[in-house]
């Protein structure tokens, strides 16, 4: 049995043993049982029981050994210190993949942490796969599947339908079972995690990607231990067309301590994951109830490719809400035709037509006329997505039939476009429109978050499949952390221009170095200890003279003596200094999770105070590096805003690329760069990074840089000075 196939056993198993199997369906390892039994599993179910010769209503057997055959996969639910003696007689059964319900092991201490490395020893030596320890399990109820103790199941089982979840807890995993269940989302799977001693997130998002019958992928997750296999799932699904929302909590910055939940696993840096999911194209919900309003509307399978809103609605309010909600989630909602708008008029003259389009209550007098509204917005408007707020209208007895049938007809005519209504009405009758192929949300603005989440579905599906990443020969590194010239020539060989410069040892030095590259100057300490150096005052701006550049030769030695007397101080950089273009910072940090993150933003308060940046995973080329700069709210500044002259975008973008292959190359030493500023001149005549600050580290790394999109893993940064 392969790996893959082996996954896929474990959310559709032909058998199933539970070891540890009890008599009471309330107990933990009686539970799964019971559920199956309700629930008509239709595989082959062993109970493992040596105190009895029947496990409710089931012949029980007395050890792994004693099975009557060897089950697909295994259900654990015994008592932690008996857990790697299970999983070994398992393994030489030949049973493939197993949850432990167990708990104590890494979540608990030192001790479980060690009883839980003898577990994965005995599942390793065997190429048997384990979901937990400290796992509720996973369900199907397309099979009648219950490998879990789950207690949602009692006020009632999900429907069998198309949405697969992936949760990293079990309680919480259960919670939205349950609220998919009362929302009436049909669940293709279940799975829930614990602490993922193997099977990881990735693997079960990955799960779900194989699975035929799952569409929709919703995924709760604490902390990605993983982040090269989370990301080959996230590119699997993307290729399948099959969406991915996913609720990430637990954030921290970069560098602080990892943040330890009940699934013992990394937090992140929370402005990272924002932009790796949103590279793979996943959506990020801001609740459950947005997740969950998401994968409710994915079930309709149509996903837009440029997506834009048209609103028919009977209150001006709503129309505003709408509106409002559009603009703060990006999703566009262009004027109806003037042509249209007349037309509109023509029909009520009091009507507001430009979109949202407001028939007003005059409809009631002539249901044809919420037909006719609508038919214009979807035909004349052109609009992908069309939202019609109708309100408690459609529960009113002398309305609802004749409005749902004006309805009714204008979809079926548009079978193409995502219709989305917002009513408020029986759940019998919001059930008529479901069935009629609209999706129904009684918040406007609930809908509208759902309905931007399909266009970003569409944008991501239709990019082509990613270019697997060169690997090339690593970059050879110092062995210390370098001062700003060294770090200066390393970057320029990987061809990031600079200001022209000279290292100057001495004050004559430093004034024959002056006169060369012309005036005015810059001065600087050099030194590999005093990477920030504007705060000990050791930048000179505007040395106009050979007399001043002596000066100041001998002020930024003295400077230095006085903040960091055992800095080892390599002399003074004298530079070009630039001026007449738009400062900008470029960086590289390292992400504990996703390897090496590229960072652009504008200099100076745009980063320190507005936080105004962009982020993306390294590496890339030089046409993303220009789609990055162009997305930040600053942009306009870069384009010639205000009469000024547009700058270097071209060289911005080409300097940010080589700096993003730099550090894909570069290996796991290199833990930041700080180019800042870089000074993009006017357009044609380029860009200079005019400090640069390498940070290096003997640290052992435990992630991967090559994460390739063909076989995928992937923070802020801090700013160096002038």
């Amino acid at each position: 049995m392969s790996d893959r196939h082996a996954l896929g056993a474990l959310i559709n198993p032909r058998s199933v043993a539970v070891i540890g199997a009890s008599d009471d369906p309330l107990r933990i390892g009686g539970r799964p049982i019971a559920y199956m039994r309700e629930q008509g599993y239709r595989g082959l179910l062993m109970p493992v029981n040596p105190k009895r010769p029947t496990t409710q209503g089931l012949p029980a057997y007395a050890s792994v050994a004693d099975l009557p055959e060897t089950p697909e996969m295994a259900i654990v639910a015994v008592a932690a210190r008996l857990a790697p003696e299970v999983v070994e007689e398992l393994g030489k059964r030949g049973t493939r993949v197993a949850i432990v319900f167990s708990a104590g092991f890494a979540e608990a201490d030192a001790e479980g942490a060690a009883l839980q490395d003898r577990m994965m020893a005995a599942a390793r030596r065997h190429g048997m796969r384990l979901l937990g320890p400290n796992s509720l399990g996973v369900l199907n109820p397309r099979v009648g599947f219950y490998g879990s103790f789950t207690s949602v199941v009692e006020s009632g089982f999900p429907k069998a339908g198309r949405v697969g979840i992936a949760s990293q807890s079990g309680a919480y995993g259960s919670h939205i079972l349950g609220l998919a269940r009362d929302d009436g989302i049909g669940v293709s799977s279940c799975i829930m995690s614990g602490n993922e001693c193997d099977i990881s997130l990735g693997d079960m998002v990955q799960v779900l990607v194989d699975d035929p019958d799952t569409d929709i992928i919703a995924v709760y997750s604490e902390g990605i231990r993983d982040g090269q296999r989370l990301l080959w799932a996230l590119e699997a699904a993307r290729l399948a067309r099959k969406p991915v929302v996913m609720m990430k909590v637990g954030t921290s910055e970069v560098g602080s301590a990892a943040a330890q939940s009940h699934t013992a696993s990394i937090a992140g840096n929370d402005a990272v994951t924002d932009a790796v999911l949103a590279e793979y194209g996943v959506v990020r919900a801001r609740s459950t109830e947005h997740m969950l309003d998401v994968a409710r509307l994915a079930t309709r399978r149509i996903y837009p490719v440029e997506n834009s809103l048209g609103v028919i609605t009977v209150s001006g309010g709503a129309g505003v809400i709408v509106s409002d909600a559009a603009e703060l989630s990006g999703l566009p909602m262009p004027e109806m035709p003037a042509d249209t708008q007349r037309h509109l008029k023509e029909l009520i003259p009091f009507c507001a037509p430009r979109n949202p389009v407001d028939c007003t209550a005059q409809f009631m007098n002539d249901l044809t006329i919420a037909g006719r509204f609508a038919d214009a917005v979807v035909e004349s408007g052109g609009y992908q997505s069309i939202l019609g707020f109708f309100t408690y209208t459609v529960g009113a007895a002398s309305i609802a039939d004749g409005l749902r049938a004006q309805l009714k007809a204008v979809r079926e005519r548009h079978p193409d476009r995502l219709f989305v209504l917002s009513i408020l009405a029986s759940r019998e009758r919001v059930q008529q429109y479901e069935d009629d192929g609209f999706s129904v949300y009684e918040d406007p603005a609930r809908a509208v978050a759902a309905i931007e989440a399909m266009g970003r579905f569409g944008a991501a599906f239709a990019r082509p499949a990613r270019q697997t990443a060169s690997v090339h020969a690593s970059i050879e590194l110092p062995d210390v952390t370098p001062s700003e010239a060294t770090a200066k020539r390393i970057l320029a060989q990987a061809g990031i221009a600079v200001a022209e410069e000279r290292a100057c040892v001495d004050a004559e030095a430093s004034a024959a170095a002056a006169d060369l590259i012309g005036y005015p100057v810059v001065m600087k300490i050099l030194s590999p200890d005093i990477l920030h150096k504007s705060e000990i005052g050791g930048v000179l701006l505007d040395i106009a003279n050979a007399q001043s550049v002596r000066d100041g030769h001998a002020l930024l030695l003295e400077r230095a003596r006085s903040a960091a007397p055992q800095a080892r101080i390599e002399g003074v950089l004298v530079a070009r200094q630039l001026s007449g273009g738009v400062e900008c910072i470029l960086g590289i940090q390292r992400d504990p999770v996703f390897g090496p993150v590229a960072m652009f933003g504008l200099g100076g308060i745009f980063v320190e105070i507005m936080k105004d940046v962009v982020l993306r995973r390294c590496p890339f080329d030089a046409d993303i590096a220009e789609q990055m700069i162009l997305s930040i709210k600053g942009a306009p500044l870069l384009q010639g805003a205000r009469g000024k002259p547009p700058a270097d975008i071209k060289a911005l973008a080409a300097m940010l690329s080589r700096l993003s292959q730099f550090a894909h190359q570069a290996g796991p030493r290199l833990q930041s760069i700080d180019l800042n500023p870089v000074i993009a001149l006017p357009a044609g005549h380029g860009a200079y990074a005019v400090d640069a600050v390498i940070d290096l580290s003997a640290r052992a790394y435990t992630g991967s840089d090559d994460i390739s999109p063909a076989e995928p893993a992937i923070g802020t940064v801090g700013h160096g000075s002038y």
